[in-house]
This record gives structure tokens, C-alpha cells and sequence, in this order.
């Protein structure tokens, strides 16, 4: 990539941080505004978005538990609304045709169809972002609407092989012995210890996989998502995923140039993408109806919507393929680009108020909830148990056995990773299914009976979000929290937090008592 790039990138990465908008959007702008300017994108720019998406993907599969996908409201959920969609949006084009605009008037059946499936996607790359950035990946909203997405990219893979006429090769059938392979992927895995090997591994892992798939004509993105999944239960899934996200970050600004890159607009170009964008509310409207139809409470349904609504990178492989062969004009590309560029944009500000909007919309959007709740929306408190632990893990886990005894089962663990609740359950540990990071979770609580809440989980943001959920509900207890630097932990006070931790320093602290009860150390006089 040329510096000029690099250092324009930076810089609206920048302006846009400063002006309280993600990265990405500035990335977008840059690879507009370079195009506008002559550059051009070369196979290097290509190689290194693909290269970011592929990681990605992988990453996503780290942290996925295929049971989620199984779920009515997951895979139901992504393929009603994309049916109800194709609807919707072929009515609403035909609509506009009759109004005589040109880009619509022209436009067959067949050919809007496409236009309409083009755009049933969310986008993975602005999700996955948004999630991570607000540090809900682990929200019951932030599994769902991931999941939702994965099975949009099935679906995309399915349509590629139809629309290219490139069908798998009889060795892709050898695939099935991938799961057979899994533990000698487990044991390399823990051979390689924790140290530089760890990020090599993950490159390893998620580019052999590409290649492997693209070797027997399926999709390389979809096998690194498939051996991501693969591994996910390994310990060691977290430490490569970590090992990985300053990688990932980096090269997905490539494709945020890329889609700048894709063509030059007219202003006739944008008030047709602004036009397409009015379509979003449906979106949104679509996906709330249908989650809610699913028996998901109103704001777990309503916060994936939001997150839901917008269009997709995918779209535009569905255009190029499109021009490719000769069914949509050029133009229609450079109008795809702008939506998806102008949905982006639109995702991640209103996203940012979604928690009010939910606030003050609530007494109605209450009223789809069905009274019949999915067994991850019911929870049983342990009523005598005034100490909850949330997140267990290893610091989390430390903390939960010091107290289990002293106070036995005064103490209870919550943590939104099931397998792992399953897992202390089987140990003989009190420990609970839950989103902390959910206001109906601590709405359903008799939070009178709750004395002390330890927030022990790594993100500083997911403490913030657990902080203002529990303010949100009137929690008048006690609130402990870690936090690993000293910037981290005056943000937290300053929050209201009664007791903030310094992971490094406490751990010094201890590590400094429990090796002194060792020997006798003279007292000073």
C-alpha cells in the first residue's frame, strides 16, 4: 500500500475518532476521497482487505458455539426476513418505477429481485466492529444478531455457487475429516505455548483453512468461519482471538478503502442510494417483528434490529458479479457502494442512542412480547446468596473460590458463556447463566436481596455497560471492579464504582502477602 494511503487513512481514522465516530467511517471517507483524487486501488489493496475479512471470519468462529446456530430464532430469524425482504423491497422498486426514475423505469423483475438481495444482508464487517467497539460480542443481542449473520453468509456462499456456476469438487466431500482432524488441531495448538507462536498459529489456522476450501471450489472466508467454529471450545480460542485483533484491524482498512475505491458517483448516483436508504426503517421493522414473533423480549430484539439495519459488503460482490455478466449496468455498482457506504455511516450513530431510544419507546415496544419467554431469558436467583461474581474467569473463578470459603453459598458466579456454566456446575460451583450486560436480566433480580456485585471481566467497557445497566434498574448495593491500568480505573470511579481494583498493582499485593506468611520477617520498631 503507498504511504499516501496509510497517512490519509490515519487521518480521517482520526477526525473521525475526535468527533466521536469509529475509526471506519473515516477509513470510508478516505477511500472516497482518494478515488476522487486519481488513485487507484491495486492487487495489494485487494489481497490485504481480503486478507482482513478472512481473519475476521475466523475470529468470529473462535468465539461461536454452533448449538447458537441450531436456535429457532437465529436461523428462522436470517431466513423469514430475507424472504419477506425480497418482497418488500421488489414492491417498493416497482413503486418507484412507475414515478419514471431512471435507474428504476429500466429495471426487469429479475433484475430488481437481484437488487433486492443484494441488499437482505447486514454487514459483518460493520457489525462485528460496532460490537467489539461497545463491547457487547458477549450481549445476548450481540450472539444473536451474529448469528443471524452467519447464516446470511451461508446463504451468500449458496447463491455464489449458483450465480458463478462453480460447483464444489467431489474432493470437497474430504472436508468431513476436518472434524476428525480436530485433535491434532487441539494439540498443536497447546504445543505452541504462549508466546509469538500464538498469532503464527492463528495466521496458520485461518489461511490454511481459506486455501483449503478455495482448493475444492467452496468459498475460502466460509472455511476460515467453519474451523474458527471448529476450535472454539479449545482453551486457548480467547488468547488466539486477542493475538489476532490488532491484525484483523489493521487490514480491514483495507476494505474500507476498497469500497471507496469501487467507483466515482454522480450526484444522481447519491439521491438514488439516499432513496434506497429510506428502506432501512423496513429493515429494522422486519427484523423486530419477526424476533419478537420468536418470543425474544423487547430489547434484546430491538438492539439486534438496530444493529441489523443495514446493508451489506456482500452486496456489492453481488453487483460486480452482476456486471460481470452483463444483468445490471456499471452504474448500479457505484449506487450499491453508497448505500452500503451511507448505511454504515447511519448504523454506527444511531446505534449509539439505541439504549435511549429503547427507553423511550418502551411501554410500546413491549407490547409484541410474548408472554412465553426462550429458556435463556429465565433465570432462577439464588435468593440467599447476597454476593454475585460476574464473569468467570480465571481472575473471576479466583475470586468466587476465596469467598465460596468464607461465606459458602453467600456467593454465587454468573457469566454469559454456557458451556463454561455447565462446566462449574458439573465442579460442584453455584454458578448462573446470564447477560449482566442485559437490563431485563437485572430487571428480573430482587436486587433488595443483592449486597455486593464484583464485575471481573477483562473490558473495561464491558464494566462500564454492566455499571449502567445495575444504575439503570436502581441497584443500591455495593460495586467492585478490575481494571488494569490506572487511566481505566479513574474512569471507573469516576463512573460511581465504590471499589476499583488495579489488576497489575493487586495482584503484586497479594502475590507480595501470601509469599511474606512464608517466612518471619522482623516488624520494624
Amino acid at each position: 500500500m503507498e504511504f499516501i494511503w496509510v497517512l490519509f487513512a490515519f487521518f480521517c481514522g482520526l477526525g473521525a475518532k475526535l468527533i466521536s465516530l469509529p475509526p471506519s467511517i473515516g477509513y470510508l471517507l478516505a477511500g472516497f476521497v482518494l478515488h476522487f483524487m486519481g488513485f487507484e486501488a491495486d492487487d495489494y489493496l485487494t489481497t490485504l482487505a481480503d486478507l482482513g475479512i478472512t481473519l475476521m471470519l475466523f475470529t468470529i468462529g473462535l468465539k461461536l458455539n454452533v448449538k447458537d446456530l441450531l436456535k429457532l430464532e437465529v436461523w428462522g430469524g436470517a431466513l423469514s426476513h430475507t424472504a419477506l425482504w425480497l418482497v418488500s423491497t421488489v414492491v417498493m422498486i416497482k413503486l418507484v418505477a412507475f414515478a419514471g426514475l431512471t435507474y428504476f423505469a429500466a429495471l426487469e423483475l429479475e433484475i430488481a429481485l437481484l437488487i433486492a438481495f443484494a441488499l437482505s444482508f447486514s454487514s459483518t464487517v460493520c457489525i462485528v466492529k460496532l460490537l467489539e467497539e461497545q463491547g457487547e460480542m458477549r450481549t445476548r443481542h450481540g450472539k444473536l444478531a451474529v448469528g443471524i449473520l452467519v447464516m446470511q453468509d451461508v446463504v451468500a456462499v449458496a447463491f455464489l455457487v449458483i450465480a458463478t456456476g462453480k460447483t464444489p469438487s467431489i474432493w470437497a466431500l474430504g472436508l468431513v475429516a476436518l472434524f476428525l482432524s480436530k485433535p491434532i488441531m487441539n494439540r498443536i495448538i497447546a504445543a505452541v505455548g504462549h508466546g509469538e507462536l500464538i498469532p503464527l498459529t492463528g495466521f496458520f489456522l485461518a489461511l490454511g483453512s481459506y486455501e483449503l476450501f478455495e482448493a475444492v471450489s467452496i468459498k475460502g472466508d466460509l472455511g476460515a468461519l467453519i474451523v474458527g467454529m471448529l476450535l472454539a471450545s479449545h482453551p486457548k480460542a480467547s488468547e488466539i482471538n486477542k493475538a489476532l485483533l490488532n491484525f484483523k484491524d489493521l487490514f480491514l482498512i483495507g476494505f474500507f478503502l476498497m469500497i471507496g475505491f469501487t467507483a466515482l458517483p454522480t450526484w444522481e448516483m447519491l439521491s438514488i442510494a439516499l432513496l434506497i436508504c429510506l428502506m432501512l426503517p423496513i429493515k429494522f421493522a422486519l427484523f423486530y417483528v419477526l424476533l419478537s414473533s420468536l418470543k425474544l423480549k423487547a430489547r434484546p430484539a430491538f438492539l439486534s434490529a438496530m444493529l441489523l439495519t443495514n446493508f451489506s459488503e456482500f452486496g456489492l460482490i453481488v453487483a460486480a458479479l452482476s456486471v460481470d455478466n452483463g444483468w445490471l449496468s456499471k452504474e448500479w455498482l457505484v449506487i450499491l457502494a453508497l448505500a452500503v457506504s451511507i448505511s454504515f455511516v447511519l448504523t454506527n450513530v444511531v446505534y449509539r442512542f439505541s439504549e435511549r431510544l429503547f427507553a423511550k419507546h418502551k411501554a410500546t415496544l413491549t407490547q409484541l412480547e410474548r408472554t412465553k419467554r426462550l429458556p435463556e431469558d429465565i433465570f432462577d436467583q439464588p435468593c440467599d446468596s447476597p454476593i454475585v461474581v460476574v464473569g468467570m474467569g480465571r481472575v473471576g473463578m479466583g475470586a468466587y473460590q476465596a469467598l465460596d470459603q468464607q461465606v459458602g453459598n453467600k456467593v454465587w458466579g454468573l457469566d454469559a458463556d454456557r458451556g463454561k456454566i455447565d462446566w462449574l456446575k458439573s465442579s460442584g460451583a453455584q454458578a448462573f447463566y446470564g447477560d449482566a450486560e442485559s437490563r431485563d436480566f437485572w430487571e428480573t433480580l430482587n436486587l433488595a436481596q443483592l449486597e455486593l456485585v464484583m464485575i471481573a471481566v477483562p473490558s473495561v467497557q464491558d464494566v462500564i455497560n454492566i455499571t449502567t445497566q445495575l444504575k439503570a434498574v436502581n441497584y443500591r448495593g455495593q460495586i467492585a471492579a478490575i481494571a488494569r491500568f490506572d487511566d481505566e480505573r479513574e474512569e471507573l470511579q469516576a463512573l460511581g464504582i465504590d471499589k476499583v481494583f488495579n489488576f497489575y498493582n493487586e495482584a503484586g499485593v497479594g502475590f507480595a502477602e501470601e509469599s511474606l506468611a512464608m517466612v518471619k520477617v522482623p516488624q520494624p520498631v
